[in-house]
């Protein structure tokens, strides 16, 4: 045997070991603590580590402290790929600091999708073969138990899409805006991993308005941030649909339910951005009709959770922001990097309501019936979210001097990770800052951890107590 083959052999067998060595330890940590607590005890963690590095002298472009507040904020929106900001983000970090919120929005970003892929597979292991069988189809796992190559899967499609976004922002502000190839690339880098994730992190002050009628800026990015926030079970999906090449091919009712609303959402985003600021001088006003076409393109996509914007907030119509609002709450696809309650629940919900209007007492959707648990989930977890919302902007409003309609936009943004503002931010006081980090951090980790958490304790009832109907309405 050569030494050559020995080495070899030597190396796959510690690959196995230490294979074997990390399937044991993550069996032991999923009986030792449930999902949601790996879940928010992770996030929780990479905050507290992104805190303490962004609280160092050199993290900041005067080498002192960001402070402790300032430090928490930012690391909780980077690592829950939110996007508000109390600082300037080109102005204040240093390029390490900068780095590292770079480093805490990529693994907020893969950590987030693989975590809701791991948990569902989790969830299906407890409820027993049935019920497993069931949640794998809703993930579109490949195997029930192969989490690794649904992980490989993810960092895969992650790479190469901020990759090819990279290249081309990197291209365009080098050649056509004569930015240093250096800092072209620094700055492509930069904005493909923050539209991916749907964080809205920018390097420039005013985020990408400089760009407002450059398509081959706000479009790249609005496609990545669109893919992003689709979730990888869709993208999933794709692949398998384009391997087919002429066959047939079923779609699942996740993969209708998101594409179909998505695109939904956003015709009616860009009709309502387009019409609604058509006239307003602070806005679109001075554009031409290429340059208003592509910005309320743009700005349609961005509510889906990711924070750019290339019009300023602050100077929009309230009816624009309450648009906004809507579009913010309802979020983006499963177990993808966008926040919200998602378009899936957003969608069941419509066809709950419409199942009680007809009078029918299961719900369908598109030759499916829904379970009873599925049901209750959705309304749970769009209550729970509107009381959450509702309570934050009632305490806001008790403790800062802004309107309604400032207030509500800001901790809709938040909770639904956008990272979008009407520039109220930075003027929050420190209990207002604390507000929207907590709204933040639940907002992001929420809506996972609560439905799994849901799935996990359904239990059948062994009796049940006489019925009653209370008037209703």
């Amino acid at each position: 045997m050569t030494a050559g083959r020995r080495v070899r052999e030597r190396a796959l067998g510690l690959g196995r070991s230490l294979r074997y060595r990390a399937d044991r330890f993550l069996q032991g940590l999923s009986t030792w603590a449930k999902p949601p607590q790996l879940t928010a005890g992770a996030f929780a963690t990479l905050v507290l580590l992104g805190t303490g590095l962004l609280a160092l002298p050199a993290a900041t472009e005067s080498g002192e402290s960001a402070g402790f507040d300032t430090a928490l904020f930012t690391a909780t929106s980077a690592v829950c790929v939110t996007g508000l900001i109390v600082v300037d983000t080109p102005g204040y970090w240093s390029t390490f600091g900068e780095v590292v919120i770079l480093a805490l929005i990529q693994i907020g970003g893969l950590g987030i999708m693989a975590l809701a892929t791991v948990l569902t597979m989790a969830v299906g292991r407890r409820l027993g073969l049935r019920m497993a069988v069931r949640t794998s189809s809703e993930a579109k796992s490949l195997t029930l138990g192969d989490v690794r190559e649904l992980v490989k899967g993810i960092v895969t499609v992650t790479v190469i899409a901020e990759a090819l976004l990279a290249v081309v922002l990197a291209l365009r502000w080098w050649l056509y805006y004569g930015d240093p190839p250096g800092q072209a690339v620094y700055f492509g880098i930069f904005h493909s991993v923050s539209a991916f994730n749907n964080a809205g992190f920018a390097l420039y002050s005013d985020s990408l308005e400089g760009f407002v009628g450059d398509p081959w800026i706000s479009i790249p990015v609005a496609v990545a941030v669109i893919a992003g926030g689709l979730g990888f079970p869709v993208w999933l999906e794709l692949w398998r649909f384009s391997r087919r090449r002429g066959e047939p091919y079923h779609w699942s009712l996740h993969a209708r339910i998101t594409l179909v609303t998505t695109g939904v959402l956003l015709v009616v985003g860009f009709a309502a951005f387009l019409l609604l600021e058509w006239r307003n001088p602070a806005t679109m006003g001075g554009l031409d009709l290429r340059g208003k076409v592509l910005a309320a393109f743009f700005q349609a996509v961005m509510p889906r959770t990711a924070g750019f914007n290339s019009l300023p907030f602050g100077e929009m119509n309230t009816q624009t922001l309450l648009v906004t609002d809507i579009l913010m709450f309802i979020g983006g696809g499963s177990a993808g990097t966008a926040g919200g309650i998602k378009v899936t629940t957003f969608a069941l919900l419509a066809f709950v309501i419409l199942a009680n209007v007809r009078g029918e007492p299961t719900v369908h959707v598109s030759g499916r019936r829904l379970s009873d648990g599925v049901v209750s989930q959705t309304t749970t977890v769009a209550l729970l979210a509107i009381g959450l919302v509702t309570a934050a902007t009632l305490a806001l409003m008790t403790i800062t001097p802004f309107s309604l309609d400032e207030i509500l936009f800001e901790t809709t943004s938040a909770f639904g990770t956008v990272g979008l503002s009407t520039g109220i931010t930075a003027d929050l006081p420190v209990a207002g800052e604390a507000v929207i980090v907590f709204l933040m951090f639940v907002g992001r980790i929420g809506p996972i951890t609560l439905a799994s958490a849901l799935a996990l304790r359904r239990r059948p009832r062994r009796y049940e107590l006489p019925e009653e109907r209370p008037i209703v309405g």
